[in-house]
């Protein structure tokens, strides 16, 4: 799931909603149209990354991650 809504950690984390496959939290305001896929395109040419699982957050600069809950897990 891509998303700029900052609400969807505390969806998952604290209000225990469904968990997705992987989040990628955009925390940004775009600069142009084309930032948030450059960014993204940026992002899956980690190689060493993995989407799945994770909630990854997307600032300038930096990207930080931490596993997603398994179902049952609180």
């Amino acid at each position: 799931m891509l998303t700029f809504d900052r609400d969807y950690g505390e969806l998952i984390y604290k209000r225990r909603f469904p968990v997705p496959a992987g989040v990628v939290y955009f925390r940004l305001v775009p600069t142009t149209p084309d930032e948030p896929a450059d960014q993204l395109s940026k992002l899956l040419s980690m190689g060493d990354l993995e989407l799945e699982g994770k909630f990854t957050v997307v600032e300038r600069g930096r990207v930080r991650q931490r596993p997603l809950p398994r179902a049952g897990e609180g």
